[in-house]
């Protein structure tokens, strides 16, 4: 598998030994998350997929911020503390991804949960004098470390003379970032140096260290995160590692609103749950993996609609698979069925299509529907496509509404029924049905010599 690696700037093979590790800055919980956060983690959580599909164990971590000036600054406009603040959005940010489908980490580490690796890791950093403190924290010496600015491409004397004019005079260097900051206000916790709290860039730091070790295969957030974060996290760990921290940079293109940036100043900012709820998870995440993840994307009330086409057709797909019925031959799917399989591999393997890998899955998909229209599909072929097409969907995170064996016989008994009073030309009764039936977000799909139907997910915004 070649994924693109900013570091290097180009695609670089993934190379593990007995799992794949990857850590993924998670959300700093002073809010709700949005669709900017959702494309990242659906961009992940698909990676993972994939992996473990070719039988590759993954060891995902994705951390939550959770003591940050944002929760702070927050918490107190809304009358809490930090810490029942956190605790609210931590929940919210659960309630938000299990309603996306994506799967759990193996680890959700907090950042007030390892105060003291990160103060060890500090100490180090004392120790080897690439850091050094100030009245007013402790901070890390960018000059020290020779590499600074290869993940951004940025040349230190252009961020110095950059730099605005830091009220700490102290530093020694105005693009020396914090490590520590000193205070008294709560929330604080008591370190060698005095009491305070640490710096962002260290959280991620001292989580990756402790639960991936020195040097792990991948290391993932959205684009904005390059710099500083991302740069600073290198600095930090590979001066306190003398190793490669990270083997793979990969990096998530942002989410544009009708071709603006999300910003709440705009007031544009587009909620998980907002479109969860207007939209449901298979929309979003047929959208959030519609384009390259490296390169933005526009998210607009139109390329929403046209996903709720493709979702109705792979409903249908699913169903017409599900509730075949015809004896016969297998009509020669196993070609298809290879050909698809071969495709969707290969575009994912291939720095993580997912626009190509989509493309494969919507032939497929075509190719059901039109056999079915014909009235082609056998359950000898039904038996060969469910696999690979549920092995796809999965992949995606695509979670189609399904119905057991009790209520598929249930549904037919009532459809024959309703053929019966079509038969008779008794079209009320027929219609009564279809109503009664409709309840169940079952739609009805006459074909030319028998009736089938699907089981939709609703869509508030359809």
């Amino acid at each position: 598998m070649q994924i693109f690696d900013t570091l290097s700037n180009t695609k670089i093979e993934l190379k593990f030994s007995d799992k794949v590790r990857i850590y993924l800055c998670g959300v700093t919980v002073y809010d709700d998350a949005h669709i900017g956060h959702a494309r990242t983690i659906i961009v992940f959580d698909v990676l993972r997929r994939f992996l473990e599909s070719q039988k590759i164990p993954v060891e995902f971590i994705q951390n939550f911020t959770d003591v940050d000036d944002k929760i702070i600054d927050r918490a107190s406009q809304e009358k809490m503390s930090a810490l029942e603040l956190a605790i609210k959005y931590t929940k919210n940010y659960f309630d938000d991804f299990d309603g996306l489908n994506v799967k759990r980490a193996t680890i959700y580490p907090k950042a007030t949960e390892h105060i003291e690796d990160m103060q060890n890791l500090i100490s180090n950093l004392l120790d080897k004098k690439y850091a050094y403190t100030t009245k007013n924290g402790v901070y890390f010496s960018v000059s020290k470390f020779t590499e600074y600015g290869k993940l951004s491409k940025k040349n230190t004397d252009d961020l110095v003379s950059g730099a605005r004019v830091n009220i700490d005079e102290e530093k020694d260097n105005p693009i020396d970032f914090a490590l520590w900051k000193f205070s008294e206000s709560e929330p604080s916790w008591d370190s060698p140096w005095g009491k305070g709290r640490p710096g962002w860039h260290i959280e991620c730091s001292a989580m990756s260290l402790k639960y991936l070790g020195e040097s792990f295969e991948i290391h993932g957030g959205g684009r904005d995160l390059i710099f500083p974060h991302h740069e600073n996290e290198i600095a930090q760990s590979e001066s306190f590692t003398s190793k490669q921290f990270a083997k793979i940079w990969m990096h998530v293109g942002m989410i544009t609103i009708n071709g603006e940036k999300m910003s709440k100043s705009v007031g544009n900012v587009k909620s998980v749950n907002h479109v969860l709820e207007n939209w449901g998870p298979n929309i979003i995440r047929l959208f959030c993996l519609s384009g390259s993840y490296t390169k933005p994307i526009d998210y607009s009330e139109k390329i929403l609609k046209e996903n709720i086409t493709k979702l109705r057709q792979i409903e249908s797909c699913y169903y017409e698979l599900r509730l075949a019925d015809l004896d016969g031959d297998s009509n020669t799917v196993d070609k298809l069925v290879n050909e698809c399989k071969n495709e969707f591999d290969s575009a994912l393997n291939n720095d993580f299509n997912t626009p190509l890998a989509l493309t494969t899955y919507y032939k497929l998909i075509r190719e059901v529907n039109s056999l079915a229209a014909d009235e082609k599909i056998t359950q000898n072929s039904a038996k060969i496509i469910m696999p690979e097409f549920e092995r796809m969907s999965d992949i995606l995170g695509i979670h189609i509404m399904k119905v057991t064996d009790e209520e598929k016989n249930e549904i037919n008994q009532m459809i024959e029924k309703r053929d019966e009073h079509r038969i008779k030309k008794n079209y009320e009764q027929a219609d009564k049905i279809r109503d009664e039936i409709a309840k169940k977000n079952i739609i009805f799909v006459d074909h030319k010599n028998k009736t089938t139907w699907v089981k939709q997910e609703k869509i508030k915004s359809e």
